[in-house]
């Protein structure tokens, strides 16, 4: 994270109504996603490296990775075919403009069970689609879908595949990932060690004052200035970015747009941090920093954490922090979580008992129940809890990762609660279910509907497009279509992702995130 005060200053209205120019007066962004930095000069028009041979089966950066096919950036992934169960060629003969579409479409999911699987596809070692050229439209199209959905962590992971230098492109997803996670020095000196990537003005003079070097910073805008390369707009505010006793009119800035990632920093640089609560998540991903704010942490953490993007124990972390010293809103859901934490740490059965329903209110009005689940779901399995406790105590074990395992001795006496369990089992033979949603979860593993789309999909080995088909399907099933419930779940049982698909469906019973 850059140094909070680092640079410090207040604001001409009409310089910083100019502010988008800075970024994006070269080219437009060649992504789906319209907020990348154009952190390069006119990075499409740069040739791209030669892609090593397939017999050498390493990256520019010397990383090995399998074989797959043709070794070209399309095909590099961190998780492979033994850990995600999935076939290399799952792409089959699919367009990579369709799978680019599906995966935009897809990036915004509200069941964790379908944001894990998202992130195993981005995240899958696979052979790029045949007949397709070499190339890394695919891996630019993984990227950005993982940006969009702030996985910011894995993003970097699977640039870090490819090597920050391998093509402009990649650099810029690189540069701007790193600007979000807060390694901005890393990313500058990967842009200092391939002199083959001309940066744009901004991103030079970003580097240049990140490393201390003020003089050639300087010079740098000066010279920019006398030969007219910038515009007076720009070099007003990249002088005020260079000199922080510049201008303490205390202007509110004026928000620009699209806000990118340097446009991002270089405000918070000069004193003027733009609020990250409407911009797309990954910008969130800054306040997770230990110079933010508990408060601004605990926010951003609960915002990614609904999205899938982050570990659930990062959650338990900053939960538990520190005593909260307010009420109301995510105080609340704090103070809740840490007495439920302290009840099962001591083990003391009747503590949970009074503390466990009132954080499970607090989690579910926050969509924070999987999250939940997942952290506390082998210590409740553990405990024979009575009354509403005990009810609470089921639904976590059934959106544990784990449910199969876990509701195993659990019995119900109510209807709802034995077609729960029978889903959980994967026992639905005899089962009855007890409302509209279940009836078509329940006929999705009886009497399965695949339409004939995906079915003809399926059968041209284009498996990777039936999936995310189908996970489109689910989406309209949240917004309450539940024959696209039952045509969603019965694609994944089709397919062989029964985990998928059972912990899909209970997740649409018990999360009910229809609007």
């Amino acid at each position: 994270m850059p140094t909070k005060g680092f640079f410090r200053c207040g604001s001409l209205a009409v310089v910083l109504a100019a502010l988008p120019s800075l970024t994006f007066a070269e080219a437009p962004p060649l992504s789906a996603i319209d907020w990348l930095s154009q952190s390069l000069v006119t990075p499409a028009a740069m040739p791209k490296p030669v892609e090593p041979p397939v017999a050498q089966g390493l990256d520019p950066e010397g990383v090995t990775v399998q074989p797959l096919g043709d070794a070209t950036t399309d095909s590099l992934g961190i998780l492979p075919s033994t850990v995600t169960g999935l076939p290399l060629g799952f792409w089959g003969a699919a367009k990579v403009s369709d799978i680019s579409g599906l995966l935009a479409q897809n990036a915004a999911q509200d069941l964790p069970a379908l944001q894990s699987l998202m992130l195993t596809l981005l995240l899958a070692e696979a052979d790029p689609p045949t007949g397709t050229p070499a190339g890394e439209s695919l891996f630019l199209a993984r990227v950005d879908t993982l940006m969009e959905m702030g996985a910011l962590d894995q993003a970097r992971a699977l640039l870090d595949t490819a090597g920050a230098a391998r093509s402009p492109e990649i650099f810029r997803r690189y540069f701007d990932v790193a600007l979000l996670i807060g390694d901005e020095d890393r990313a500058c000196e990967a842009l200092k060690a391939a002199p083959g990537l001309a940066p744009a003005l901004p991103t030079r003079i970003f580097c240049l004052a990140r490393a201390g070097d003020f003089d050639t910073a300087e010079l740098t805008l000066d010279t920019s200035k006398a030969i007219g390369t910038v515009s007076p707009e720009e070099a007003a505010l990249l002088t005020r970015f260079m000199d922080p006793a510049l201008d303490d009119t205390g202007i509110t800035p004026i928000m620009p747009k699209p806000v990118t990632p340097l446009v991002f920093r270089i405000y918070e640089a000069i004193g003027e941090p733009l609020p990250d609560t409407t911009l797309p998540v990954a910008f969130t991903y800054a306040d997770l920093s230990d110079q933010a704010g508990w408060k601004a942490q605990l926010d951003a953490v609960e915002r990614l954490a609904r999205a899938g993007s982050v570990a659930p124990n990062l959650l338990l972390g900053l939960y538990t922090q520190q005593k909260p010293a307010a009420s109301g809103g995510v105080w609340d859901r704090v103070s809740a979580f840490q007495a439920l934490d302290a009840a099962i740490t001591a083990k003391d059965t009747k503590a949970v008992e009074r503390t466990l329903p009132s954080a499970w209110a607090m989690m579910k009005q926050a969509e924070l129940e999987v999250p939940f689940a997942t952290l506390f779901d082998q210590q409740l399995a553990g405990l024979t809890l009575s009354g509403e406790a005990a009810m609470v105590a089921r639904e976590v074990l059934l959106l544990s990762p784990d449910y199969e395992k876990l509701t195993q001795g659990l019995t119900a006496s109510d209807a709802r609660g034995k077609f729960l369990l029978s889903l959980a089992r994967g026992q639905m033979v005899g089962a009855m279910p007890t409302d509209d949603i279940s009836t078509a979860v329940f006929t999705a593993f009886t009497t399965p509907e695949i339409p004939a789309d995906l079915q003809s999909l399926i059968d041209q080995g284009r498996l990777g497009e039936a999936i995310l088909q189908a996970m489109l399907l689910l989406k309209q099933g949240e917004a309450g279509d539940l024959h696209a419930v039952t045509e969603g779940l019965s694609t994944l049982h089709k397919l062989g992702m029964e985990d998928v698909a059972r912990r899909s469906g209970l997740q649409l019973i018990l999360l009910d995130r229809r609007g």
